[in-house]
């Protein structure tokens, strides 16, 4: 009964009516009390997000984000002023937002169960991950758009055809672009690209000869390892750095192969993902027991780099995994090369 008292109040509160493909934002879209955080852009926004048409009639004030990327995004917009609410952290958020973080409700560890999502009032929700808009997540986003409840999913998380064939850091800029257009914020948005791409730069450049460094990069997995394949948030990170992928003739954005095929293409260089429920530190004491794998150059030269799960996703992270990558291949010296 609560959870459909709360919907009906949604309901009344919506401006305009909607369809499944145009989703007109209504609610709490308005002018601000306070000028100092009032948008700097108030006119309808119109962006194609996932092969849906979406048109904000004005800036959100009281979005929820699902997903850490999205989380991150909009704190880097400095819109945590804009948030009702945020869940489903992977890792402890970036030290520089932790501040403007702990401002914004959290409203579960994992997704919310959609009572209490409905119970923050949500006039926009913004997801990652496909999950988002599933059934432990926020429902449906038709629904949600019936209920004048926007809603945003990284590109790097549509489901297919609408996912890109191949990610790069310029779909990454296409999503920070299009939150703060729908906030009305877009110069912010240009300022945090300029910086990323400064940050890019200067870290391809710390690799010498990068090309001819083959690189394994190990997500999860022991029986059959799950790889960074040609064309997700892995490859993406590998190609801004400027390394070869040693599995980038794999489809998809992972990929299961198998440890004698990892022994055949023997890599220069094996990144390790860093999560929660499957360590680095694991991994390493893997390899290095492996009967057949401690014989590879890249185990017995210790040629590991580390990168945290968290910044493998498309996000304002991704700078810190190709930063990572390549602080790790240039401090590996010339035994990484062939």
């Amino acid at each position: 009964m609560r959870e459909r008292a709360v919907w009906s109040t949604l309901s009344r509160r919506a401006a305009a009516p909607l369809t499944a493909l145009v989703l007109l934002l209504g609610g709490c879209a308005g002018a601000d009390d306070d000028p100092a955080t009032a948008p700097t852009s108030a006119a309808p926004v119109r962006v194609t997000n996932c092969g849906t048409p979406v048109t904000v009639a004005a800036p959100p004030k009281r979005a929820v984000t699902l997903n850490q990327p999205a989380t991150e995004i909009m704190l880097a917009l400095g819109l945590a002023d804009r948030m009702a609410g945020t869940a489903y952290l992977d890792d402890a958020i970036l030290p520089e937002y932790a501040d403007a973080y702990a401002t914004v409700p959290v409203l579960a560890k994992e997704y919310p169960a959609r009572e209490k999502l409905l119970e923050a009032e949500p006039d926009f929700v913004y997801g990652s991950f496909q999950s988002a808009f599933g059934d432990e997540g926020a429902g449906d986003r038709a629904e949600l758009a019936k209920l004048g409840v926007g809603s945003y999913l990284s590109p790097a998380g549509c489901p297919a055809p609408h996912r890109p064939a191949k990610l790069t850091t310029d779909h990454v800029f296409t999503e920070i672009r299009d939150i703060a257009a729908i906030f009305g914020v877009p110069e912010r948005a240009e300022k945090l690209i300029a910086d990323q791409r400064t940050r890019l730069a200067a870290a391809a450049d710390r690799i010498d000869d990068a090309a001819k460094l083959s690189v394994l990069w190990w997500d999860a997995g022991i029986d059959a390892p799950s790889v960074g394949a040609c064309c997700g948030g892995p490859g993406m990170i590998m190609s801004a750095a400027g390394v070869t992928n040693a599995f980038a003739d794999l489809t998809g954005s992972w990929a299961d192969s198998g440890w004698e095929t990892v022994a055949d293409r023997d890599p220069d260089v094996i990144v390790l993902v860093d999560a929660t429920w499957d360590t680095a530190a694991a991994k390493r004491t893997f390899l290095t027991g492996h009967a057949t794998l401690r014989h590879l150059g890249a185990v017995t030269g210790q040629r590991f780099v580390v990168i945290p799960f968290s910044s493998t996703s498309a996000g304002v992270r991704i700078v810190l995994g190709v930063e990572a990558l390549a602080e790790g291949v240039a401090g590996l010296g010339e035994g990484a090369g062939r």
